[in-house]
């Protein structure tokens, strides 16, 4: 693959010709495989590092690795969306139709990653026979929006940037997953962490009116910048995480918070000081 200024010894790992196809694609596939790599290993290292990981189900397994691989991938989007929002001065100057390297390359890597995410929220659903409404919607509506972004090469980056940045909750979700597993949920470091969580998720319904704000107010500009196409698909998705998505994970992370339910298992629950300890590790009780 070329570099478009100084060849393959640049120094500048954004510094890709993202007008070639070839390159688009190349880095769409280094995300997915990257992503799947965060995925596996993570099995990996569960299984050799803790007991209680070992101990659950092949269903909770796989969201266990779900959970770290979205919250790996929060860590790159927070800070791409935080730069664009706050410091890159092409971006504070233009938010509709300005796109930069370092955009380009972030919008093709988070693009791989739901790529990943929605091949491995299908294969579960099928394996596992079951169907998260939500997830399947939101990662679908996410893989779409970013493959209509990346195949303009004259389309903003900006918008997409702040639906990166909307992964802010991913962190401390992974966090409360994999404590509520391994049977730390009646601790005060989980009740903390689930507190930032539902303050992350009043913060993602700040950041998305500040995206309708720009959206509404340069409508016809974005109709004309990302195509009629792609224009339904990102005022669908933004509608559906306003109204729907986010009102309902916010409510579910406060439901966790006082009744520690676990949002991918709802008839699972740790009742307050519940749980005892073997070897290190605590079960965690079903309701009946």
């Amino acid at each position: 693959m070329n570099l478009a200024n100084h060849g393959a010894t640049s120094r500048d790992i954004f510094d890709w010709d993202y007008v070639l196809w070839d390159v688009r694609l190349k880095l769409l596939a280094a995300g997915f495989f990257i992503y799947l790599g965060v995925f596996l290993l993570a099995h990996w290292l569960s299984s050799w590092i803790s007991t209680s990981y070992r101990t659950l189900s092949g269903k909770e397994k796989a969201f266990w690795n779900i959970s770290i691989t979205r919250g790996l991938f929060a860590v790159q989007s927070c800070g791409a969306g935080l730069w664009a929002l706050l410091i890159d001065p092409v971006f504070q100057a233009d938010q509709l139709y300005a796109p930069q390297k370092w955009s380009w390359f972030h919008c093709l890597i988070a693009a791989g990653f739901f790529l990943h995410e929605n091949v491995v929220i299908h294969v579960s659903n099928i394996v596992f026979r079951m169907f998260d409404v939500p997830s399947v919607v939101h990662h679908l509506f996410a893989f779409v929006g970013l493959v209509g972004v990346i195949t303009n090469i004259k389309s903003g980056h900006y918008l997409p940037l702040m639906g990166l940045l909307l992964e802010m909750s991913a962190p401390s979700t992974c966090i409360s997953n994999v404590l509520l597993k391994i049977g730390y949920a009646n601790t005060l470091f989980w009740k903390a962490n689930q507190w930032g969580n539902i303050h992350m998720f009043h913060c993602r319904m700040v950041l998305i009116y500040h995206m309708w704000w720009v959206y509404i107010s340069n409508w016809n500009e974005m109709v004309e910048n990302l195509g009629l196409p792609c224009f339904i698909v990102f005022f669908m998705g933004l509608s559906t995480l306003t109204l729907i998505f986010n009102p309902y994970w916010t409510y579910r992370s406060t439901q966790r918070l006082f009744g520690l339910v676990d949002r991918n298992f709802p008839n699972t629950a740790v009742e307050n000081g519940s749980s005892g300890k073997l070897n290190s590790e605590t079960f965690q009780k079903k309701r009946i």
